[in-house]
């Protein structure tokens, strides 16, 4: 029982990483969500991550498999209810940040957690928070996961509670 469901939790894992992919190509490649979905379903798109091997050299890894039923929700979900994220997203940011004004991969970040925290009841919050925290450190070596991780404590603790 225990492989299942460290299975489905790493499905889970790639679905949010997928999400994200997806939720940036439709943001900067104007292509039709429903293509960029089936991209990634077939595994035409984001099959592979670039990883930093212990001698510096980068190399192509291959992602495990994604729970596609869960990634195809997310990226929906986003895209259908994106204009109101934004604007939840932007009352969280302090400090004179925006959403607009953070880099396109972190926008994509924060929309696709702001949709599963404010929709995912069968999730536990600090799951939630945790998986894009990591996916924010594989992607940023700066501030970024910090303040992620403090924006979406401060968004669960508002939506969740």
């Amino acid at each position: 029982m225990a492989k299942y469901v460290s299975e489905k939790i790493r499905m889970k894992s790639s679905a949010r990483l997928a999400a994200v992919q997806a939720t940036y190509m439709i943001a900067y490649s104007q292509l039709p969500v429903d293509e960029v979905i089936k991209d990634f379903v077939n595994g035409e798109v984001g099959r592979y991550v670039i990883a930093d091997k212990d001698d510096g050299v980068e190399e192509a890894v291959a992602v495990e498999p994604m729970d596609a039923k869960y990634f195809e929700n997310l990226v929906r979900g986003v895209h259908q209810d994106k204009e109101h994220l934004e604007k939840s997203l932007n009352l969280f940011l302090t400090g004179g940040r925006s959403l607009e004004r953070c880099d396109g991969t972190l926008q994509a970040l924060l929309l696709c957690a702001m949709y599963e925290i404010a929709n995912t009841r069968d999730v536990d919050t600090k799951v939630i928070i945790q998986e894009y925290v990591d996916m924010a450190y594989a992607f940023f070596s700066k501030n970024e996961p910090k303040m992620v991780n403090a924006l979406l404590d401060q968004i669960a603790k508002q939506i969740r509670e």
